[in-house]
């Protein structure tokens, strides 16, 4: 097992709050960082691994002791990375875990069909997990990990949908949760055309197989299908149903978590589904999918709408002016707010203004603050140091996301976007995909985990693995 960093180099303070239910904590935080390092292994070492996640473990000053993908030239590359130069490569996961008995945390940045299985080793290896969104491939795996995480409560995990740790999000929130915005019927969420493959099926044509590449490793419990160059592997793999599920597995853990949380919403009731080039193996080029929630509490029903592909925007009488290319607008009786597709804005227009304004504007600024912060500036890990004018090494991030994991893994403390809450978002999108692959309206029984009446959506919902799983050349 792992070691553990003492609980007492944490402030009372931080463990509380970071302790405290994920749906409405309170109070402002300021911890106190470790002064040991904790060791990392990462697995799947493309663009967002080496372009984003090992460059925030390397602001908190962690240490990449592994490194592991299916493709040695992946691997090749990412040993070029100066803070990886000592990792220790493997091209099998399971190896990894099997050797490094010591490493504390796993982060997992593979295409979405690997992210439960690798989930599952990591966490019954009793590693901390960071996975990249979305969690889950099918809505019967979302199920399987919320349940998983919650069977290992000592183990810090946390969805890589790094927009909820910001500033923005928690004060937007806040603002919903105030009811400054009225009565919220409707939340719009759009994202533009993607560069992976949309609206066609699989090439009928072949390629040979890279050097290097375990492409029977790679397609893990997917279907077994030829390689071709360029079409799924590196960076093309998401917007294949077989391996991702297009702009909306992509996005929902981003565009959903806003309204899923401040909202209290449950699953959804029912999801329609239109677009173009509906029916092929690959997302559409352009849909709108529509979720409808049941009124709960005080709260009455709500509807999200999910745009995308090419100016595929919400209507005029909604935006009541131009829009970005991306977006998430939460529309209430009182106000909108517009939170950016991140959700990491909070920008708002009460009833009546002609255009949205800050958090700093008079209304927002006095609602109370009663989500978590953790102010990395104030941070103290050795006061020796400190005393001498020092900077502490953790005051060097600029994304808490990363840091709020750290400290999770280091103090057996909760996240901010544990998988138990990661997974139930992840779950909404997976039924989006589910009503775009069906063409057909789903009414969804969350209960018994099944789309009524449409029992041919069971292959979706629970899909069964490839006889190919696990099995490396």
């Amino acid at each position: 097992m792992p070691h553990r960093v003492s609980r007492r180099r944490f402030s009372q303070t931080a463990m509380a709050g970071l302790g405290l239910p994920m749906i409405l904590p309170s109070g402002i935080l300021a911890g106190q960082s470790p002064n040991e390092k904790l060791s990392f292994a990462c697995i799947g070492m493309g663009g967002q691994m080496r372009g984003y996640l090992v460059p925030e473990l390397n602001k908190l000053d962690q240490t990449v002791v592994a490194i592991c993908d299916v493709d040695q030239r992946q691997l090749d590359s990412a040993l070029q990375v100066n803070e990886l130069k000592q990792a220790r490569p493997y091209r099998d996961y399971r190896d990894l875990l099997d050797k490094e008995s010591g490493v504390d945390a796993v982060i997992i940045g593979t295409p979405d069909h690997w992210h439960v299985p690798i989930c599952e080793a990591a966490l019954k290896a009793g590693k901390h997990v960071y996975c990249e969104k979305p969690l889950a491939h099918s809505v019967a795996e979302c199920r399987a990990l919320e349940k998983l995480a919650l069977s290992h409560p000592k183990l810090a995990t946390q969805t890589g949908n790094q927009g909820c740790s910001t500033e923005g999000f928690r004060r937007s929130f806040e603002v919903i949760q105030s009811g400054l915005l009225g009565s919220i019927t409707e939340v719009h969420v759009w994202h533009p055309a993607h560069g992976w493959p949309n609206g066609v099926d699989r090439p009928t044509t072949s390629d040979l197989i890279p050097e290097g590449l375990d492409w029977n490793f790679w397609l893990g419990t997917a279907p077994t299908r030829p390689y071709n160059n360029e079409i799924y592997h590196p960076g093309k793999w998401r917007g294949w149903y077989d391996f991702g599920g297009g702009s909306l597995a992509d996005f929902c853990c981003h565009g959903f978590q806003l309204a899923y949380r401040a909202l209290e919403l449950d699953a959804p009731t029912r999801i329609d589904a239109t677009g173009n080039d509906l029916g092929h193996e690959s997302f559409p080029t352009r849909c709108t999918v529509t979720f409808e929630f049941a009124a709960k509490g005080i709260r009455g029903p709500v509807k999200l709408i999910f745009y995308s592909g090419e100016n595929n925007h919400p209507p005029k009488e909604v935006t009541q002016g131009p829009v970005d290319t991306t977006g998430c607008l939460i529309v209430g009786s009182e106000g909108t707010l517009s939170a950016g597709l991140w959700n990491t804005d909070c920008n708002v227009r009460l009833k009546g203004a002609k255009e949205f304004r800050g958090a700093d504007q008079p209304d927002v600024a006095k609602i109370r603050k009663t989500q978590p912060r953790i102010d990395t500036e104030t941070l103290k890990w050795d006061p020796a140091k400190a005393a001498k004018g020092q900077r502490p090494r953790w005051s060097k991030v600029n994304n808490s996301h990363m840091f709020e994991w750290v400290l999770a893994c280091a103090g057996d403390a909760k996240t901010y976007s544990p998988f138990e809450i990661g997974a139930r978002i992840t779950e909404i999108g997976m039924l989006g995909v589910l009503a775009l692959r069906m063409q057909k309206p789903i009414l969804w029984d969350a209960e018994n985990r099944r789309a009524t009446d449409l029992p041919e959506a069971d292959a979706i919902i629970d899909p069964k693995p490839s006889t190919n799983a696990y099995s490396p050349q």
